[in-house]
């Protein structure tokens, strides 16, 4: 079993920054996707970053692209998500989760693991 919790969201204005951080426990490895999802209210969870545990492999979709970050700390057992130039539509839960195997999915439904989210806003 995986355990993974969030933190770092907030409120922040248009331009700013955040750093989201999603903390693991249990069974993960290095055969182990992570990746960051997100849901805005009235639409559907959408893929945003993963990155695998064992390897420096990560992926973004194209409207992240160039401004959020994804990154590991094995020491620590935490994935993080560093958005910078955040916009009025990034505003979202995100969601931290897992999946075992080494390929990287943008669908929800290939992921086995998730947190609780964490909200962020971001003001125009």
């Amino acid at each position: 079993q995986v355990q993974l919790v969030e933190s770092g969201g907030g409120l922040v204005q248009a331009g700013g920054s955040l750093r989201l951080a999603c903390a693991t426990s249990g069974r993960t490895s290095n055969n182990y996707v992570m990746g960051w999802f997100r849901q805005a209210p009235g639409k559907e969870r959408e893929f945003v970053a993963a990155i695998r545990w064992g390897a420096l492999s990560t992926y973004y979709a194209d409207s992240v692209k160039g401004r959020f970050t994804i990154s590991r700390d094995n020491a620590k057992n935490t994935v993080y998500l560093q958005m910078n130039n955040l916009k009025f539509e990034d505003t979202a839960v995100y969601y931290c989760a897992a999946r075992s195997g080494p390929m990287i999915y943008k669908s929800t439904r290939e992921y086995d693991y998730w947190g609780q989210g964490t909200q962020v806003t971001v003001s125009s």
